[in-house]
């Protein structure tokens, strides 16, 4: 069965999440109305609509830090996502947590970092060298 994830939240602002979707992460924009916008994230759909974000607390352990809770976010492969990282500082990006490496050396061997996007909804990128390792523990 082929699919393809969907995921529906709220932003605050219409044109900043043009912005930072399209324009920092590069997601391609399909449909919108005036008051949503549906984004190629990834390859997967999300469909900003407008409203309140949704509540977040920072209760998420990764290592030794907290991250928020819930947040959503892609696993690319390790070249996508530096390139991504890249990306991201050049546009200044505030992290949640900055890109850094997790179990290096480990089964599960992953890169990881954490930002909001304008509406403060909080966002997780993974990159692993291969997908086939996504879930070895």
């Amino acid at each position: 069965m082929r699919s393809l994830f969907h995921l529906a939240y709220h932003v605050h602002d219409l044109d900043a999440a043009r912005r930072f979707y399209g324009g920092v992460l590069g997601c391609r924009e399909g449909r919108s109305t005036d008051t949503w916008v549906d984004f190629d994230f990834f390859g997967h759909q999300i469909s900003l609509h407008l409203g309140e974000p949704f509540a977040t607390t920072n209760t998420g352990h990764v290592g030794q830090h907290l991250v928020p809770m819930p947040h959503l976010g892609v696993v690319l492969e390790l070249p996508d996502w530096q390139a991504l990282a890249e990306r991201l500082r050049a546009a200044g990006t505030s992290f949640v947590l900055e890109p850094q490496v997790r179990f290096e050396g480990e089964p599960g061997e992953q890169w990881t970092m954490f930002f909001r996007d304008p509406s403060g909804n909080p966002i997780e990128v993974k990159g692993f060298r291969s997908f086939d390792t996504v879930y070895d523990h």
